[in-house]
């Protein structure tokens, strides 16, 4: 991208009158960092008076050079503010660029002109990294997702640049604490659950590792909502993360893009097509840089609002006193950037939802398609886009990207669908993060057909050329065989086939006779041989005669024909809807498809789509899912920081993670085990001051800390866990004290995260979990023994501050149904120790750990299928503890709540919301053993330490470093890029 494209120019005129206001240092052409001296320090008279003096830091020879910002000499040029620059850069923001009253300067204030301050850093290496791109045309990877779990970017910011110290001195020198100013920053409501903190954890990674890349969103003005837990369970309420202004973005005006729905489809006389009429919004980029840790290259998260043109404004009818209708076309547009995931229960919110997904990838496509553009000059050569651009979709909600790349080449640009074809194939790759069904996008063809009907042709047209080729590789011969693949792999599902296909195939099955034919025919032939055993006699008829009982044979057959067609075994039910299959439409669509953890790629290949995997085995590939060092060690446990820093010898694990492997010959060493302990009660204590603000709760640090914090689904088996807890409790009020404190450790439990607003089952277990909470914590015979508490508005900020302080962390999904999970790896890092089943990254962390160190319980994936089965056939019979659990829920121990329906889920063998479909009376015994072996591991606390260090030592192969450089290498096909 030129230079022009990200410049913070000014442009008010009483700014080009003061040139010297501010400068830029540069060396042989490069340009550094903007930097300030020291000005007065704030107050009410300083604010209404006040010279403020600004120089170039880079000539000034007073100024240390305490933190380098880069590995390797002048990465990021060839000085470093010190805090009295920072502290002026800071000051003229405060004043200068102000979003809040000048009177004071408050929390609210120090972080909004401190983050811009930051910001003036990343601009100045945002426009080198993408006019240095544009420069060496270097073919580059975009990554589209619907969700980034960015978190806060302030300390990352600072922590990736290296200049932490300088900005925690600067804001002293203020009167604030760095911390405390960090903490006014809202999470970016940007993501829901591990999709998008992985999107996001691939973007740090990118930037850090030198790979030229983008990132696409959308952004969300409420995001998915702000969770409050009360006495009803849990509350949504809109998040307002944008109330204040974003520091961070820049609204990109002059980048915007039209984005067509409704309408129809004209064909020209030539042939092409032009979709027309119709309802148009227009997609405005607003741009979010990522900077890399200790480097110069800052790349580009853009994200997409929406909006239309003021013409679109109906004044005549405001004027009239009709508001609503004046407003209608603009709220209808801003609409599609609301919320993330609104509820899609009804037509509207389905409707709204496909918006979504087109709006991303058509703003996406037309952009990439335009820089493309823009870097082949004069004569651009379609064939060579493969070459220069790849596009990853992060699961199926971008799958759109395909028919509109297609759609693209052949209406705008004029390709032919043969060149387009074969362009989008080597262009688009998929990432698969689900087994669930439910979560393997379908949507209907009828409304898909309403909302795009371009793309509605083309998708035919891709179905077709999938037929073909099943037909191609498996023939007509067995039409059984055929008909099984089809309805496996057909992107359209319960869809007519094209009339070229059905007419081949209606040839082909009339000359098979048909069950009723040949069923006839029997018929026949024994009456005919009844008859001939009753008249012996034989009449020989005459020729015309013989006619016509051909012409009636004939007739037969024609009669078998239509039967054949009105019940052929390709026809579709007209009781079922007709559906579009999106992961279909990827992997067909698509030259790449990867899992993200090995079982999980396994699943994928063998069950899910296994018939696409025995037709292109070359298409699937595993990509183990991994999360960054640098903010999940590095900047959020900083004392622990400090000890790998220690005892390997070097920071460079924060990007040589295999280097933390070196612990494993110090885990038995007792210095180190008493400075690991330290460290993690120092992070207890701040999470028991963080329950106490949050939820008004008091907990021991000295308990076991053992924590499930995840999205609140029925797979992910938080019910299991409350259950544990629940028969726990239940065995403590029937022993004496000095039996209990005997018996078992003493425990936090902490959950966290959010239910989906209509997902009904999960937010029974919510109010479940809180319910427990309420009665457990207020029982004085209990006392500190056992605590639960729920977390509210789990996001990446609690994230931060619970993970380093964990001791036990649950990942207790039912195997085969966790694609991978990322916290498991956030919480191994930071030397937390998993009890888990063998599902999703749970399989390679244990590897890699040693099965020593990792608590296993559980049923297995291959298991799975037969369990089910035998309490489909009512042949299970439930252990006996998990029977007294669910009559002491029923007794209403926890409340007054009516828990039938949540304990009736577990029981019955079929139908829907019953049978226990996630096996949590099948692993709750064994569930149960694993945790008293949990017990007994934790009163050996060396033992314990010991665990905890192999846990650390055995993370580095799930960082997102490794993960980014197995997807540039075997999918993108980019190397990186070093800035000179």
């Amino acid at each position: 991208m030129a230079s022009s494209t990200f410049s913070s120019k000014c442009t008010d005129p009483k700014w080009v009158c003061h040139p010297k206001r501010f400068a830029v240092s540069s060396n042989n052409g490069r340009i550094s960092r903007l930097a300030f001296l020291r000005t007065p320090r704030l107050g009410c008279s300083s604010m209404r008076s006040r010279k403020l003096c600004i120089t170039n830091v880079s000539s000034d020879q007073t100024q240390g050079q305490k933190e380098p910002v880069n590995q390797g000499e002048d990465a990021l040029g060839i000085f470093t503010p010190d805090a009295a620059s920072v502290a002026s850069s800071i000051k003229y923001h405060a004043e200068f660029t102000p979003s809040f009253a000048p009177e004071k300067f408050e929390l609210p204030k120090a972080y909004y002109a401190t983050a811009e301050s930051v910001r003036d850093s990343l601009i100045i290496n945002w426009n080198s990294t993408y006019d240095y791109y544009e420069k060496m045309n270097a073919k580059q990877a975009y990554y589209l997702s619907l969700e980034y779990l960015q978190g806060r970017a302030l300390l990352n910011a600072i922590g990736n640049l290296d200049l932490t110290g300088a900005y925690a001195e600067a804001l002293k020198k203020l009167g604030h604490n760095l911390e405390d100013v960090a903490s006014q920053e809202p999470d970016a409501a940007l993501g829901n659950g591990g999709l998008g903190r992985l999107a996001s954890c691939f973007l740090d990674s990118l930037a850090t590792l030198n790979y030229p890349a983008w990132g696409y969103g959308l952004r969300y003005r409420y995001g998915l909502f702000k969770q409050r837990i009360t006495k009803e369970g849990q509350e949504e309420v809109a998040e307002n993360w944008l109330e204040m202004g974003n520091p961070w973005e820049i609204v990109r005006n002059d980048v915007t893009y039209l984005v067509k729905f409704f309408g129809e489809v004209a064909t020209g006389p030539d042939g092409s097509k032009n979709w027309v009429g119709g309802e148009d919004i227009i997609a405005v980029a607003y741009d979010v840089p990522i900077p890399g840790y200790r480097t110069k290259t800052t790349i580009n998260l853009r994200l997409w609002s929406t909006k239309v043109t003021s013409e679109e404004f109906d004044l005549h009818s405001f004027n009239a006193g009709d508001h609503a209708k004046a407003y209608a076309a603009l709220n209808n547009a801003e609409k599609i950037c609301y919320i993330l995931y609104p509820g899609d229960e009804s037509v509207g919110g389905k409707t709204l939802r496909l918006k979504q997904q087109y709006t991303l990838c058509s703003a996406s496509l037309q952009d990439i398609i335009a820089r493309f553009e823009k870097r082949s000059g004069d004569h651009v050569d379609w064939k060579n886009l493969p070459e220069k651009v790849a596009v990853q979709m992060n699961d199926t909600h971008p799958t759109l990207c395909i028919p509109e790349l297609i759609r693209i080449l052949v209406d705008v640009k004029n390709l032919s669908w043969e060149e387009a074809w074969k362009i989008t194939q080597r262009t688009v790759a998929y990432t698969n993060h689900t087994v669930l069904p439910e979560a393997l996008e379908k949507w209907s063809l009828d409304l898909l057909q309403k909302l795009l009907p371009r793309h509605v042709e083309i998708i035919k047209m891709i179905d077709e050329e999938l037929i073909d080729t099943i037909i191609a590789e498996y023939g007509m011969k067995d039409l059984s065989v055929l008909h099984q693949k089809l309805k496996e792999m057909r992107i359209l599902d319960n869809v007519e086939l094209p009339d070229s296909v059905k007419t081949l195939l209606l040839e082909v099955e009339s000359a098979i006779p048909t069950e009723e034919a040949v069923a006839s025919q029997v018929e026949e032939e024994e009456e005919k041989k009844e008859e001939e055993e009753e008249e012996p006699e034989v009449e020989i008829k005459g020729g015309d005669e013989e006619e016509e009982e051909g012409e009636d044979s004939k007739a037969i057959d024609e009669e078998d024909q239509v039967i054949v067609k009105k019940k052929s075994l390709f026809d579709p039910d007209p009781k079922q809807p007709k559906l579009v299959r999106m992961a279909n439409l990827c992997i067909a669509g698509g030259f790449a498809v990867n899992g993200v953890a090995e079982i999980h790629s396994e699943i994928v290949k063998e069950e899910v789509f296994n018939e696409f995997y025995k037709l292109w085995p070359e298409k699937f590939q595993n990509k183990t899912n991994g999360v960054t060092p640098r903010r999940w060690i590095r900047f959020c446990n900083p004392d622990l920081s400090k000890i790998l820093t220690k005892w390997i010898g070097t920071d460079d694990w924060t990007i040589n993670m295999e280097k933390l492997g070196l612990l494993r010959k110090f885990a038995d060493n007792e210095d180190l085990q008493l400075e690991w302990r330290e460290a993690k009660r120092k992070n207890k204590m701040k999470v028991a001051a963080f329950l106490k603000d949050k939820t008004g709760y008091t907990v021991n640090p000295d308990a076991m800390f053992d924590v499930q914090v995840k999205r609140i689904h029925e797979y992910k088996r938080q019910l299991l866990n409350i259950m544990g807890i629940v028969y726990r409790y239940k065995k403590m009020k029937e022993m004496s004290p000095g039996d209990r404190q005997r018996s078992f450790v003493p425990r936090v439990c902490i959950f966290g995260g959010k239910a989906f607003a209509t997902y009904v089952q999960a937010k029974r277990i919510v109010k479940f979990i809180r319910d427990v909470g309420a009665t457990v914590n207020n029982d004085p015979e209990i006392g500190d023994l056992l605590k639960v508490v729920f977390v509210p508005d789990y996001n990446v900020s609690v994230a931060e501050v619970l993970i380093p302080g964990s001791e036990l962390s649950q990942h207790i999904s039912t195997a085969g149904m966790e694609a991978s999970g990322t916290s498991n790896m956030k919480f191994s890092m930071n030397g937390c120790i998993l009890i888990g089943t063998l599902d999703g990254a749970n399989v390679e962390i244990r590897e890699e750990v040693g099965e020593d160190n990792f608590f296993l319980f559980g049923a297995r994936a291959d298991e799975i299928a037969d369990l089910r089965k035998e309490r489909a056939e009512g042949k299970f019979v439930a252990d006996r503890r998990f029977e007294e659990v669910k009559a002491f829920v029923r007794s209403g121990v926890f409340g007054p709540y009516n828990y039938d329906e949540l304990m009736g889920s577990l029981e019955g063998n079929e139908g829907y919301g019953r049978a226990d479909f996630f096996l949590v009376g099948k692993d709750f015994p064994s569930y149960l053993e694993c945790q008293e072996k949990v017990d007994e591991a934790y009163r050996d606390q060396q033992r314990w330490t010991k665990m905890s260090i192999l846990n650390t030592a055995g993370s580095y192969k799930f960082s997102s470093d490794r993960t980014i450089h197995e997807y540039a290498k075997d999918i993108w096909g980019i190397d990186p890029i070093l800035l000179p």
